[in-house]
């Protein structure tokens, strides 16, 4: 299917690796002029020289500075932004009962302040040109918190409430507003998470897999290009009509419709 996005620019966070990746090499794969960024430069810029017109930025999304500074990069690299996802890593892990006001603040900044004022910055463009696609990367924690990552599930719902209403507010623009939420996919972080319960138990790695993915009604964790196709095709011309909406790439994990 050809995505109708074939010269469309593309700022990608946190896609050197992961699902960040995955997502930015299936537009690029269809023709968008995509910004790999991440932390490290070079990863970036390798992800970026694989595809012509794409580029890499380094990128420092754990603060509002740090983003904006991405943005202005982006936009000087490839011209302004019509499809932006948003994405990046989650905050410690931790009880609920044990968080405190910090540790509050820093999630909501990394999670909620961070990902605004990259869509604030790239929505005059979208709504002048009547055509735009914002994606978040999120989390199943928005649908099902997860025990254990209760920053994280304060975080993604806070921003989630705030995708939802500007999807409402930005739709008539042509512009759509999603989420797609991840469950077990094999990236290097899921390969590490389950090497870490491994050594926690005691138990080989193989073990820990095998039980992860009995979990999931598909009987396997995904392949991280699945997730991206996804994702790719929430910011499709095809798409137009799909708008605020969680979607779940997850093999059905989460027991809810």
């Amino acid at each position: 299917m050809d995505l109708g996005i074939k010269g469309k620019t593309a700022l990608v966070c946190a896609s050197t690796g992961g699902l960040g990746a995955a997502t930015a090499r299936a537009l690029a794969d269809d023709g968008a002029r995509v910004v790999f960024s991440g932390r490290r430069a070079e990863l970036a810029a390798d992800e970026a020289s694989a595809y012509d017109g794409c580029v890499g930025i380094r990128a420092d999304l754990s603060s509002v500075d740090g983003a904006r500074t991405l943005y202005d990069e982006a936009v000087a690299a490839v011209g302004p932004i019509d499809i932006l996802v948003l994405n990046g890593p989650g905050p410690k892990p931790g009880t609920a009962s044990r968080v405190d006001s910090d540790d509050l603040t820093g999630a909501f900044t990394s999670l909620m302040l961070v990902q605004q004022s990259l869509i604030a910055a790239c929505l005059p463009h979208m709504r002048e040109q009547r055509w735009g696609r914002i994606l978040s990367i999120a989390s199943s924690g928005v649908v099902a918190p997860i025990t254990g990552l209760a920053l994280s599930n304060v975080g993604r719902m806070a921003l989630a409430g705030y995708l939802k209403a500007l999807s409402n507010e930005v739709a008539a623009d042509g512009i759509t507003v999603n989420l797609l939420l991840p469950g077990r996919i094999a990236t290097d972080r899921m390969i590490s998470l389950d090497q870490n319960a491994a050594e926690r138990s005691g138990k080989p790695v193989e073990q820990i897999r095998a039980a992860g993915a009995e979990s999931i009604p598909a009987g396997r964790y995904g392949d991280p290009a699945e997730f991206g196709a996804v994702g790719a095709f929430l910011c499709s011309a095809q798409a137009s009509y799909v708008n605020g909406i969680a979607l779940r790439c997850d093999g059905g994990a989460v027991p809810t419709l």
